[in-house]
């Protein structure tokens, strides 16, 4: 569950600054046209990621900002809280996250969430599980084929989602074979040359053999074989003083010979002075470590050898080594890696028949894979239709459509376009990653009507109240716990608007609902009234919003209902409507 609690706008079209307190159920937001009511709803699309438009920014301050507190519960709060905090913002402790979005005049957005500055797609995030909003346009995506079946896949539920996500793969690498073969076959000359100069190229790092660090270590062992000699002198005369040598004489005492005799005179008055004693211990330890470099300055004494040949042949190598790095790369390690590039791009390379024959087996396996997923994702969506045609039939009865029906063909997609064909289910059709079917709403306006696509069989008050069925029948499947409905119920009055109204409360017992609505009967619906009224005391005509509540709120439905605010009548009538709303919320 989210609650979007409080929604604060500053410096958005005619909105100077206002805050709109919100509450769980259903929420009403009505006004004179031209109050400001639209930028309610455009300040909540700016707060989700909505595209900024910087030309609704007020002159004065020259931005806009909208800010919200989102409370967030049970599945929809450890998701959103994972994302936020991952991304480095912190949810307040009672689990509500603050939201802020900020548009310059000059078009620049900024976002933060959680307390930290965040890109405008992290608002966007957040939206996707929060909030759902629909308006005018969102009608007109429905009238998509794309945007319906999208929508009848979102209602076939998860089962249907996995067996779409693995036709999905399955299309991709099929699509994937398929084109990798046929620019094989198609640049088959191209390849082979770019092959040639590969291999050339290997050949020759293959008869010099570099390995990994090689050069480096050449380089460390010609110095020594250039300065061999200086090298042993000075090893020998170091080997000399601290462990004595061949030339050695009692005259000249080696480190060791001194160290142990300093150790033993010290050794001696240790019974006087414990001191002496620690001191006598290092000595120890010293005369070992330079027993340890004796041995190890002998060994290499041992290793030191001007070799001629040798050092011709390292000469020889380094050379080699250069050789491949002045053509392929800065070192030896470069020199390697450019090597294992090329192996790799080679077999990119390769047009020879037998791969091009395994690529072409491959690709007939993953088309029979992928026309088998298509076919059962065709027959779900097939199921699904049904269900879903049947519950929104259901919902339109509610809305004043007792006759009306709703159909969900789903057709094979004509062969012959831009999509590869496939055969599915015996018929061959035109295949995306979304399977072979193109989805078709329907509307029966009432019996003996022909069954008509949405765009083509319903008026715009129809459409208002086909949006609201779906919209009924998706809450009860799940999606955004909060939704916004901007007019959906334009072009409709009468009983319709009492039932749009109806419906809306009832929807709004499991998700919060935000309504813009010109309509009394919807409004009489509301479990909190907020009116957007303009002020033109000043010099610039600014909008602001209330709460409305008891005699207020029958004087704006008064309003709503015949232009009079003030006249006993309309308020009578008003009264009346909210009696009659408050008895069916209760129902």
């Amino acid at each position: 569950m989210a609650v979007l609690e409080e929604l604060r706008i500053t410096g958005l079209g005619v909105i100077d600054d206002t805050t709109l307190p919100l509450t769980g159920g259903m929420n009403v937001i009505t006004g004179e046209t031209g109050a400001g009511k639209t930028m309610v709803v455009t300040g909540l699309g700016l707060l989700f990621g909505g595209r900024a438009d910087a030309g609704r920014v007020r002159a004065q301050p020259g931005r806009a900002v909208v800010e919200g507190r989102l409370r967030l519960l049970g599945r929809v709060a450890d998701a959103v809280h994972a994302r936020i905090t991952e991304a480095g913002g912190e949810p307040d402790e009672d689990g509500s996250v603050l939201l802020s979005r900020t548009v310059t005049v000059e078009g620049r957005s900024r976002a933060h969430v959680g307390g930290r500055s965040m890109p405008v797609s992290m608002l966007g995030e957040v939206g996707e599980q929060a909030v759902a909003v629909h308006g005018q346009s969102d009608q007109l995506r429905l009238l998509r084929p794309a945007e319906q079946r999208a929508a009848l896949d979102r209602f076939a539920g998860p089962e249907h989602e996995k067996l779409l996500d693995a036709l999905r793969e399955s299309y991709t690498g099929w699509r994937r074979v398929v084109d990798d073969l046929a620019d094989r076959r198609r640049n088959a000359r191209e390849r082979n040359q770019e092959a040639d100069l590969l291999r050339l190229g290997l050949d020759e790092i293959t008869r010099v053999d570099p390995q990994p660090g090689e050069d480096d270590e050449l380089k460390t062992e010609a110095q020594r074989l250039e300065h061999a000699e200086g090298l042993r002198t000075a090893a020998q005369i170091a080997q000399q003083c601290v462990a004595g040598g061949a030339e050695a004489t009692d005259e000249t005492p080696d480190a060791a010979a001194l160290l142990g005799t300093a150790r033993r005179t010290l050794e001696a008055q240790a019974g006087t002075d414990p001191a002496l004693g620690d001191l006598a211990s290092r000595l120890e330890e010293a005369a070992t470590l330079v027993t340890d470099v004796s041995a190890e300055l002998s060994a290499y004494l041992a290793t030191l050898d001007a070799d001629p040949a040798r050092l011709q042949h390292v000469y020889e190598r380094r050379a080699a080594l250069r050789a491949l790095t002045r053509k392929y790369a800065d070192d030896v390690d470069g020199v390697i890696a450019w090597a294992d590039r090329a192996r790799t791009r080679l077999s990119d390379l390769d047009t020879s028949d037998d791969l091009l024959d395994e690529l072409e087996r491959e690709g007939q396996r993953l088309a029979v894979e992928v026309a088998d997923l298509a076919g059962r994702v065709s027959a779900s969506r097939q199921e699904a239709a049904l269900r879903f045609a049947d519950q929104v039939t259901v919902e339109l009865a509610g809305l004043a459509m007792p006759h009306a029906r709703i159909e969900v063909a789903v057709l094979p997609r004509p062969a012959g376009r831009a999509e590869p064909t496939l055969s599915v289910n015996g018929v061959e059709v035109g295949v995306t990653s979304d399977g072979g079917d193109e989805v078709e709403l329907r509307l029966l306006a009432h019996p003996g009507a022909p069954s008509l696509p949405l765009q083509r069989g319903a008026s715009g008050g129809e459409l208002s109240r086909v949006m609201l069925a779906i919209e009924v029948v998706f809450a009860g499947s799940g999606g955004p716990p909060t939704l916004v409905f901007d007019e959906v119920d334009a072009g409709v009055g009468g009983q319709a608007a009492v039932e749009i109204g109806r419906r809306l409360a009832r929807l709004a017992r499991s998700h919060q609902v935000l309504v813009v609505t010109h309509l009394p009967q919807v409004a009489a619906f509301a479990d909190r009234h907020l009116v957007v009224a303009k002020d033109t005391g000043g010099a610039v005509t600014t909008s602001g919003v209330r709460v409305v509540e008891d005699t207020e709120r029958a004087r704006e439905l008064a309003r709503m209902l015949a232009g009079l605010p003030d006249s006993d009548l309309g308020i009578a009538h008003a009264e009346e409507l909210l009696a009659v709303a408050a008895k069916e919320r209760r129902l």
